[in-house]
């Protein structure tokens, strides 16, 4: 049997903002560089393994191992972190949040990595999620933040998005959404089973279908982009061999878990912000360089703007990518273009703000003390 190509740290009984747990959980994580470097947290996105991060880390590349510790870790549900697919534990899988990611990869970092500042938290979409929650709920951990296409609360629209696609899983299985934020109605003869063959490959198909009208924007379709750039041999080659091969590597489960972290998004459902925006995004600290995509089917930049102007003056840095990728422009490295943009902005930003040399030596202090 093949070892996984990264490590896991035990957390114990995971104790969630729902009120439920997640038995004997872990998380899965990848490290590149050496530990005594500065220290970047780069979480996984929706539907993301860790080896799909790497595409933004290399010696050619800002997020340089030569340079920086760069810590991956996967969220709840990814299928390597404790997910639906791995768990013995109980039904239905408990109601994990962002807020629960970021306290358990806070312990990664602190507890078991020894690390005690961080240069940066960076992250694409859910990973932009994670980074503003990382903002938010350890404000004075990190010097740096960089979200990309993403957002700290997860917009209405976004959550109609979401309802659509969880529906269409669900559907497969003849079960209602209760609700954005939600799981699914079980009518009164219903009971949790296992998904068949057929059912999987029906709903996983449907959710393909549906994410394609969102993932790109509607400039990419017009242009073919599909054709012309990915190689894809018409729409239906591009709807099949693209969009359902990527859902069909996926398990149900797991998709509709990290789909609700996803629709319940929020960085002010937790102390001390108490649902107040506004109050969350002006207690960031750390200077932030916020990069949604131009034409961002549900990330738009007018959402970016509020953020950024919600945020102290000289904190947030808006800087919109020009691309007609859509979501996809923020990764997973198919954009060649949006790659090397993104990679240039974060150079910029990195060595525009340079590590203050007291917190450079509290850094090294932490280690040395492996606090």
């Amino acid at each position: 049997m093949t070892q996984p190509d990264y490590e896991v740290f035990q957390l114990g009984d995971w104790e969630l903002q729902s009120g439920e747990k997640i038995v004997n959980a872990h998380l899965a994580y990848k490290t590149f560089g050496d530990p005594k470097s500065p220290a970047i947290v780069y979480p996984t996105w929706f539907s993301g393994l860790l080896s799909d991060n790497y595409w933004l880390v290399g010696e050619d590349k800002a997020l340089n191992p030569q340079t920086y510790f760069i810590v991956i870790p996967a969220l709840f549900g990814n299928g390597q972190s404790t997910s639906p697919s791995n768990y013995p534990g109980p039904r239905p899988f408990p109601t994990v949040s962002f807020y629960d990611n970021v306290r358990a990869q806070h312990a990664l970092v602190t507890q078991h990595l020894r690390i005690g500042h961080l240069r940066a938290v960076i992250g694409w979409s859910m990973g932009a999620a994670q980074s503003y929650q990382w903002a938010t709920q350890y404000p004075d951990m990190m010097d740096l933040v960089v979200p990309f296409c993403g957002s700290a609360r997860t917009a209405l629209h976004n959550q109609v998005f979401l309802e659509g696609e969880k529906s269409a899983l669900l559907a497969a299985k003849h079960v209602q959404s209760a609700g954005s934020g939600k799981g699914g109605v079980l009518g009164s003869n219903q009971t949790l089973t296992a998904w068949s063959d057929n059912e999987r490959q029906i709903g996983l198909k449907a959710f393909a279908r549906g994410y394609a009208g969102w993932g790109f924007s509607q400039t990419f379709y017009r242009q073919k982009l599909y054709e012309t750039v990915l190689g894809f041999q018409g729409l239906e080659d591009f709807l099949q061999n693209f969009w359902e091969d990527w859902a069909l590597s996926k398990d149900p489960d797991n998709l509709l878990t990290m789909l609700q972290t996803w629709q319940n998004g929020d960085v002010s459902q937790q102390a001390p912000y108490d649902g107040d925006l506004e109050k969350a995004l002006a207690s960031i600290r750390a200077k932030c360089l916020v990069m949604p995509a131009k034409t961002d089917l549900y990330f738009p930049p007018e959402d970016s703007e509020y953020e950024v102007a919600c945020m102290k003056p000289g904190i947030g840095t808006l800087r919109v990518i020009p691309s007609i990728w859509g979501h996809w422009a923020g990764g997973p490295g198919d954009s060649k273009a949006d790659v090397k943009w993104i990679d240039e902005q974060l150079r910029d930003f990195l060595g525009a703000n340079k590590q203050d040399a007291s917190v450079e030596k509290i850094v090294q202090a932490g280690k040395d003390l492996k606090i």
